[in-house]
């Protein structure tokens, strides 16, 4: 296991720490944040968009899907929001064990607010592409979204299946990124470099990357952003 590391946030507004793996409760991937008043959040990768999120006793999950993750082994949901409802993205098996219902989930109309839990606020943001060989995926008029998940002062970004469109670029103010990254479907890896070089987060994980024809090159985009972020490569390819 290694130390924790603690890492100055890029606009003093938060400090952020980052661990290994820890919680014996979950079979996979984790890391722990804190953020400045103290509270602890921990992120748990089951690949591809599938993200949990717990703080203060919630457990958050974000696009949960998965045929081979032991949805039965991880704890209950108080959320799940999904972005939008592509397969790889929505999994109403996945929900109705995590909430008990298969519709047990949040698809939020872009621009909307809520404050789920005290301390806890989540934006919608839009998420769409722009490529013109890619408009059938994700056009604009979808609908689909993205989320920023602020927990006590953290801001999360969680990109959705986007591309480098201008209503992404004018993120600002964010902690931790997962910002997307596979061709055809998303984005290239200069299209992501563009995205973190603009929004600037203090952490970018890379998510939603491979699963196509078309290789995800992590080391190229790991390199090209050493000077703009804090880059960890998670299993969710």
């Amino acid at each position: 296991m290694l130390n924790k590391t603690i890492f100055a946030t890029i606009a003093a507004l938060l400090l952020i720490a980052c661990n290994e793996p820890t919680k014996e409760a979950s079979k996979y991937a984790q890391d722990t944040f804190t953020a400045d008043d103290g509270t602890e959040i921990t992120f748990t990768y089951y690949g591809h968009a599938s993200i949990g999120i717990e703080a203060m006793g919630k457990h958050i999950y974000v696009d949960p899907v998965g045929e081979n993750i032991d949805w039965e082994g991880e704890p209950k949901a108080d959320l799940v929001l999904i972005t939008h409802d592509h397969y790889d993205h929505l999994d109403t098996n996945a929900v109705k064990i995590l909430t008990g219902k298969a519709d047990g989930y949040k698809q939020l109309a872009v621009s909307t607010v809520i404050e789920p839990f005290e301390k806890v606020s989540i934006e919608a943001v839009p998420a769409y592409n722009i490529s013109p060989d890619q408009l059938d995926f994700h056009p604009k008029e979808r609908g689909d979204v993205g989320y920023i998940i602020n927990i006590a002062g953290m801001r999360t970004y969680v990109s959705g299946d986007t591309e480098d469109n201008e209503d992404v670029l004018t993120i600002k103010d964010i902690n931790i990124a997962f910002v997307c990254c596979n061709k055809p479907y998303t984005m290239t890896v200069d299209q992501c470099q563009r995205v973190v070089k603009a929004i600037k987060p203090d952490v970018f994980i890379p998510y939603h990357y491979g699963g196509t024809d078309i290789p995800t090159d992590l080391d190229a985009l790991q390199d090209s952003l050493k000077d703009v972020t804090k880059v960890l490569i998670r299993p969710l390819e």
